[in-house]
């Protein structure tokens, strides 16, 4: 394998850092703005309407905070992409992926032609 550019992957491990940061502050504003995470909701007696709405807030909550989980996950697996020297390496067919790819979809683990081969 080529070495990846090292003042592009610290560029990246930047960005990625900045990322990183961001999604757990979002995570954790979701989940205090959870109609669910109240103490007291359990012992109130909201009318079926308002329990009918508190549910399907939540649930676009739980849908919002499970999307920005995955995210942090995909950040921090490229995080340790860096670490270990495979960032930047098709995880398929371990080719260097272009970096204007990257430079777009930072947590690509796949370069375009395996990410199209994969779709068909």
């Amino acid at each position: 394998m080529d070495a990846f550019p090292k003042e592009l992957l610290e560029n990246i491990r930047k960005h990625l850092e900045e990322e990183k940061k961001a999604v757990e502050i979002q995570i954790s504003e979701l989940i205090k703005q959870d109609p669910f995470s109240d103490p007291g909701r359990a012992s109130d007696n909201a009318a079926s309407d308002t329990e009918a709405s508190e549910e399907s807030d939540h649930d676009r909550f739980a849908a919002m905070i499970s999307e920005q989980k995955d995210k942090l996950m995909a950040i921090t697996m490229s995080l340790e992409r860096i670490d270990n020297g495979t960032y930047g390496f098709c995880s398929h067919c371990h080719e260097m992926i272009d970096t204007d790819r990257l430079g777009i979809l930072p947590m690509a683990v796949l370069c375009k032609q395996c990410e199209e081969s994969k779709k068909r």
